[in-house]
């Protein structure tokens, strides 16, 4: 898929953004390349392939889930303007 300079500023008007005319055949270029790239990409038969989270089959070492923090939400809760059950009560912000 190729892609012209007038529907590159289409594009970028679109997305609010400001480009010079003059870098508008680069852009289109560029964005040609990609595009070209994922038909690519899409043209792969991937049936049968399972998606990956990652490409090495490894576990995450995984930290205890241990506390490291004293509660100080007393101390917190004491300089706050109002709370209410262990909660902080702020304004109605909508209607």
């Amino acid at each position: 898929m190729s892609l012209e300079p007038s529907q590159v500023a289409k594009i970028a008007h679109l997305a609010r953004l400001a480009i010079d005319e003059s870098a508008a055949p680069a852009y289109a270029n560029n964005l040609s390349a990609i595009l070209e790239l994922v038909e690519q990409m899409n043209a792969i038969d991937t049936t049968g392939v399972e998606p990956l989270a990652h490409p090495l089959d490894m576990h995450q070492r995984l930290r205890a889930d241990a506390v490291t923090e004293t509660d100080r939400r007393d101390e917190f809760q004491a300089i706050a303007p109002a709370t209410a059950a262990g909660l902080y009560l702020v304004p109605k912000v909508i209607e």
